[in-house]
């Protein structure tokens, strides 16, 4: 089989607060909506702006960490995959499909307080940050890796 990708890269705005709650394993899950606009000119030759909203769930350590950062207008820059679950409607016993992204890589760039877009990009406060699907913040990861002069290839 030929090799195949399926990966989400996304920087934008949360739409509401993130739900959290548990799987009937226990396992932390959340659920929100992410907003990225793009913004091109008409026939006409007027500027428009088109908003696609995204629906993320993260698991497990993640999970909590949005949980605990993430709140409605933060900027958030996420990796995951794409996914497509099913199930029938209680009501109408029609199939019905959600497409979500899930998450493996978050970093908020919205510092504490702000709303999304205030910060204009990554601050090094510690209320930003990166984390990946284990909860490790890459700030920790940089500060523990020495790298020397042969280190460096030139």
């Amino acid at each position: 089989m030929a090799k195949s990708v399926n990966k989400v890269i996304l920087l934008g705005n949360v739409g509401k607060d993130p739900e959290f709650k548990a799987l009937p394993s226990g396992q932390p899950v959340v659920n929100f909506s992410l907003a990225t606009s793009e913004r091109f000119k008409d026939q006409q030759g007027n500027q428009q702006e088109r908003t696609e909203w995204h629906n993320l769930v993260a698991y497990a350590k993640l999970a909590e960490i949005v949980r605990d950062y993430v709140k409605k207008g933060n900027k958030l820059y996420v990796e995951g995959r794409l996914t497509t679950r099913s199930w029938d409607d209680r009501e109408t016993n029609k199939k019905v499909y959600r497409t979500e992204i899930v998450i493996s890589d978050l970093s908020l760039l919205s510092g504490r307080g702000e709303e999304g877009g205030a910060s204009g990009g990554y601050s090094g406060s510690r209320s930003s940050g990166s984390f990946d699907q284990r909860g490790t913040a890459a700030d920790d990861y940089a500060q523990t890796t020495q790298i020397t002069d042969d280190d460096i290839p030139f």
